[in-house]
């Protein structure tokens, strides 16, 4: 049986000051409010909603029409429902377990806002976006939608009872998630019960992260980590492992870094200043389609 050296933490991030993206995501701000893009690389932002009760409303709340060049978002529903739409075609309902992984790349304009059947009733909403970054040679491609509902994630049984895990993108124990990806990614929800304990491990080099959505743990046998903080582990190990304290939901993230130059201004991340002009002139010259608000 293989060993792993442990993977140590770097830091652990409290949630700050929540902020507002339109008027339907109330969020923390993580990537790269905790560490910047190039330490986090290929991971360039992450937005939490953390656990928020919106009131009803016939008018959905969300964000209008706004562009994206670049870069992949990921969208997971924890708690809540989503409504959106792109440029491109893509679009639909993002319903509570469901993924939503829009590779922009090129260019699209998108649109997002809480479902309407949703809104008439309001609720408790979590949610999390995160931007994956994408390599300089597939930045300008043509942009494509994977639309993946829980029953397509993969789920495997953790060793010992301690829970279940859903593959989202990557593999766990040779069972391969469903999104596919530009560059080596691992993306999991792990669903620890009370008292449960469990190990996971990738290549070193990996940036390697998780979020709490659900439920304090205990990291590497004594690093606590609370409910909605967020948990960076440096390059020096392979492997860590995660001790419930109560039932636990945590999202956790690993990918290859691209290693390559960023260039980020608003919704486009490219690789030179110069893309970056030619993005905001391709935006203000309709090279981005149309989408009603």
């Amino acid at each position: 049986m293989k060993t792993y050296k442990e993977r140590q933490i770097e830091k652990v991030t409290a949630p700050g000051t929540p902020h507002f993206v339109g008027d339907g995501f109330r969020v923390h701000n993580f990537i790269p409010g905790s560490s910047s893009m190039q330490r986090m690389d290929p991971f360039i932002m992450l937005d939490y909603n953390s656990k928020y009760n919106f009131p009803a409303t016939d008018k959905p709340k969300g964000v209008g029409v706004h562009p994206h060049r670049g870069f992949e978002t990921v969208t997971i529903a924890y708690k809540g429902c989503v409504e959106h739409g792109d440029s491109a075609g893509g679009g639909g309902i993002i319903g509570e377990g469901d993924v939503q992984w829009m590779t922009a790349a090129s260019g699209v304009l998108h649109k997002e806002f809480h479902e309407t059947e949703w809104s008439k009733t309001g609720g408790e909403f979590q949610m999390v976006q995160l931007w994956v970054n994408l390599p300089a040679k597939d930045k300008m491609s043509a942009p494509k939608y994977q639309a993946i509902a829980n029953a397509e994630i993969t789920k495997v049984a953790l060793p010992n009872a301690a829970g279940e895990l859903e593959v989202i993108a990557g593999a766990y124990e040779g069972e391969q998630g469903p999104a596919s990806t530009f560059s080596p990614i691992h993306m999991y929800n792990v669903k620890l019960k009370t008292g449960a304990k469990t190990q996971l491990s990738f290549p070193a080099h990996y940036t390697t992260a998780i979020l709490m959505v659900e439920g304090d743990a205990v990291i590497n046998g004594d690093t606590k980590a609370e409910e909605d903080h967020f948990v960076m582990f440096g390059n020096d190990g392979e492997s860590f492992t995660v001790e419930a304290e109560n039932n636990a939901v945590i999202l956790v993230l690993s990918g290859e870094p691209l290693k390559e130059p960023i260039a980020a201004h608003g919704p486009f991340v490219m690789n030179t200043k110069e893309e970056l002009i030619d993005a905001f002139q391709d935006f203000n010259t309709g090279k981005f389609g149309y989408l009603e608000d």
